[in-house]
């Protein structure tokens, strides 16, 4: 089984059309099911991204409750979620006196690093760290992450469920 590390820029196209959707739903439905691990923070994030395309008329009020509602669901069934504490905020701060990142962004790379760490301290794959932040991405592959950009897989589907290519 592979785990993935998704921030938010990437867990967002799961529930958005945008460049990389087709492409992270697909990593997400896999058989057998991948394990994601999301930080606590990203329901802040994730609220923040669906209330600003409400605000701006991208999504309608029906959609942004139904939006709302499926990621809270899958915050109980399918990610794993830590809460960053401890190590996972020392290791944060670390990283923002090493990289250019945003706090947020800082937090997210900590979980992955940590979570990574002890996957290989107990013989387990390391994780695949998901985001569509290049300069994230960039701190992640030094800091030794596998790196994958949803990005970098373009196409969406549209809410009819045709293929479109940006």
């Amino acid at each position: 089984m592979t785990t993935y590390y998704a921030d938010t820029s990437a867990l967002v196209k799961r529930y958005v059309d945008e460049r990389g959707s087709i492409w992270l739903r697909s990593v997400f439905a896999a058989v057998p099911p991948p394990s994601i691990i999301i930080v606590h923070l990203a329901i802040v994030e994730i609220t923040s991204a669906f209330t600003r395309r409400l605000r701006e008329g991208t999504l309608t009020p029906t959609e942004y409750v139904q939006l709302q509602n499926d990621f809270r669901a899958d915050c109980l069934d399918e990610y794993d979620m830590v809460v960053a504490v401890g190590d996972i905020m020392d290791e944060a701060v670390r990283l923002l006196e090493q990289y250019p990142l945003r706090a947020y962004d800082a937090v997210h790379l900590a979980t992955a690093v940590v979570v990574n760490r002890q996957l290989l301290a107990n013989r387990l794959a390391p994780l695949v760290f998901l985001s569509a932040d290049d300069r994230l991405n960039t701190a992640a592959r030094s800091e030794g992450l596998a790196v994958d950009n949803p990005n970098d897989h373009p196409g969406v589907v549209d809410y009819r469920g045709n293929t479109q290519e940006p």
